[in-house]
């Protein structure tokens, strides 16, 4: 009897292992840390850049307002150039879904499981055959006969005579008290 291929031992201890696992989660989280400060650092340089701060102080009525004109401009063309992007990313995901479901019917990667083989006797197979035929007829003649209603067909009048009658508030009541 031949056992299966054995497990080589590794070349560190349990101890050893450990120790190393425990060092580089340490290493892992302080870079990580490190990736946030530095994120947050270039969003702040980023968002000096952009938007620098306001100066209110000795401005004129005028002032302030041609300045609330210019940031509603710059507001507008940001929401403008935001909704186009995200009319963009919304036709690109279709067209990757779209592309991934061809590319599934192209491969075939809708496979047909294998049927298995099923040992049937002749007497059962014309039982099964017969079986059939008589619940076919069965079903036919317990069926329920089904009456149909006749469509209640509303009066079609002519929209030209009522329209001085519905304009305007009084058409509107009129309408909301025939509904209820």
């Amino acid at each position: 009897m031949s056992e299966g291929p054995k497990k080589a031992k590794s070349k560190f201890s349990a101890t050893r292992r450990l120790l190393l696992k425990s060092k580089l989660l340490k290493k892992a989280e302080s870079l990580l840390v490190k990736e946030k400060e530095q994120k947050e650092v270039e969003r702040e340089n980023t968002l000096r850049e952009r938007a620098p701060p306001l100066k209110l102080s000795g401005l004129s009525v005028q002032e302030l307002q041609e300045l609330c004109r210019d940031l509603h401009h710059k507001i507008d063309i940001v929401d403008e150039a935001r909704y186009d992007l995200n009319i963009k990313v919304a036709r690109n995901e279709a067209e990757i879904l779209s592309l991934t479901q061809k590319i599934y019917e192209l491969k075939g990667k809708m496979k047909r499981p294998n049927l298995r083989r099923v040992k049937k006797s002749a007497d059962a197979m014309l039982g099964s055959l017969t079986d059939t035929r008589t619940m076919k007829a069965d079903f036919k003649a317990n069926l329920k006969t089904v009456k149909k209603e006749e469509e209640k067909k509303e009066e079609v009048t002519d929209w030209r005579k009522n329209v001085e009658a519905m304009s305007g508030m009084e058409g509107r009541k009129k309408l909301f008290d025939a509904g209820q």
